[in-house]
């Protein structure tokens, strides 16, 4: 068989070549779609990139979002979420995968894992799981510390890390998976077995809980969402500190512990002060201490020698008394003479009145006094009469003033009718009627003749002369 013969008939690529004619292929078939699927392994790079899983029940996705389309998509991707992407299909060929580069991202909806999480998120915290009132003070230092975590993870030597460098403290480790099937259950069991350590054994009991484990994807954490993992932290005596995954990661743990810290270096700064800040401010006590009892004696003692001075010697200080008691001392000898003179005076008074007198001066001194009396009464009787006549007086004048009886006086007569009632208009009394009229010296009987006749008009004469009309 000769050289050609042997050569097949199908042609030959090279990898880069098959890679690009998939390439092409895949792009011209699908240069614009639209999947529906749940984010999962959500990464987010150093150049600004976005990379994460699009999956369902049956298969996985690989997305990516460019940092210049980041801008462009309003919705902020999370690990959990069923999300609706758009863009095109690519392969990348370092890896022979295919992949979406999103343009678009739209919200279909919580996942079926977060959807769980949610529905057992209500659940505990209808149970009280998650109330403000059971969360527990922190201890301001804590003698031992007891750790939660893997051994072989990052997040003990951070944590070892960051309490050497604050205030080196006791810790206790209790070794557990942070990751798998047995990771809920070594979890609950550690925590509920530092709480059943006994205090003053041979294993001290810890003062303080540190929950930890690095970051991850929501699978990675999920045994930190299971129930009796957030039952063990919230049945915990001891307070615990919550430190699962990175600041933008978060578990139900979280909601249970007494203290969420973003990440386990932050939890041991939450667990410990820093021990050269309470040296330093321990110190800086001590001299504003020494200064305010240096400066309270220094200000007590110059008070004190000031008053010294302002004080006056002894001998001046009892000069005035000392005088003014013998200048008391030479009045009182007169004053009591004085006051024994008045006394004498007003003794004598008394016993004078105090003479019995014959019963006719009292006769007469009561007579006096009777007669004054009836003086001063009668003058006091015609005085009110004379003004209750001058009243009496006054108000018989203006009755008379305002009596219709003057004016009956004047020429004028009151007219009623049969019925009593008084007739003013002329109008008012019919032809025929009997009236009676009232003049100043009594009354007469009349009967009305006639219609009445319209009203005279005053003539007005004209006068010669400068006088005008007076109307």
């Amino acid at each position: 068989m000769s050289e050609a013969a042997a050569k097949p008939n199908l042609p030959e690529y090279s990898v880069s070549e098959i890679a690009g004619a998939l390439k092409r292929t895949v792009e011209d078939s699908f240069p614009f779609v639209r999947v529906r699927g749940e984010i999962s392994g959500l990464k987010l790079a150093s150049s600004g990139h976005t990379y994460f899983d699009l999956k369902d029940d049956k298969a996985v996705l690989n997305a990516i979002i460019w940092k210049q389309g980041a801008r462009l998509i309003k919705l902020r991707p999370e690990a959990g979420l069923e999300v609706v992407c758009t863009g095109r299909i690519t392969t990348y060929p370092g890896s022979s995968r295919y992949q979406i580069i999103v343009e678009q991202m739209e919200l279909a909806g919580a996942g079926a894992l977060m959807a769980m999480l949610e529905e057992r998120k209500k659940k505990l915290a209808a149970e009280g799981l998650f109330a403000a009132e059971r969360k527990k003070p922190l201890p301001f230092l804590p003698d031992v510390i007891g750790v939660v975590t893997s051994p072989t993870g990052a997040v003990l030597r951070d944590i070892m890390h960051r309490l050497n460098a604050r205030f080196p403290r006791r810790v206790l480790l209790w070794s557990v998976a942070v990751q798998g099937e047995r990771a809920a259950a070594e979890v609950a069991a550690a925590i509920r077995g530092f709480n059943a350590l006994a205090a003053g054994g041979a294993i001290p009991r810890p003062d303080l809980l540190i929950v930890g484990r690095g970051g991850g994807s929501i699978e990675d954490l999920m045994a930190f969402n299971e129930e009796i993992v957030v039952r063990a932290a919230a049945e915990s005596l001891i307070p615990l500190i919550s430190a699962v995954g990175h600041e933008t990661d978060t578990t139900l743990i979280d909601f249970a512990s007494d203290r969420r810290a973003p990440t386990p270096t932050a939890a041991a700064e939450m667990a410990v002060p820093v021990r050269a800040d309470l040296l330093s401010q321990t110190l800086d006590f001590e001299r504003r201490v020494l200064n305010c009892y240096t400066r309270g004696i220094t200000t007590r003692r110059t008070h004190l020698s000031q008053l010294a001075r302002v004080l006056p010697r002894a001998d001046q200080l009892f000069a005035q008394p000392r005088q003014r008691l013998d200048v008391a001392s030479d009045k009182l000898g007169r004053a009591l003479n004085g006051n024994l003179q008045k006394h004498r005076q007003s003794f004598t008074k008394a016993a004078a009145l105090l003479r019995p007198r014959p019963i006719s001066h009292h006769i007469a001194v009561c007579g006096e006094r009777t007669e004054a009396l009836g003086n001063r009464m009668q003058r006091a009787f015609r005085a009110r009469l004379n003004e209750d006549r001058k009243k009496l007086e006054s108000l018989s004048r203006v009755l008379e003033g305002i009596s219709y009886r003057g004016v009956l006086e004047r020429g004028f007569a009151l007219v009623r009718g049969a019925d009593g009632k008084i007739r003013r208009r002329a109008e008012a009394v019919t032809s025929g009627e009997r009236l009676s009229l009232t003049f100043a010296d009594g009354e007469r009987e009349a009967i009305a003749d006639g219609a009445p006749s319209a009203p005279v008009r005053p003539r007005v004469t004209k006068r010669s002369g400068n006088q005008g009309d007076l109307f």
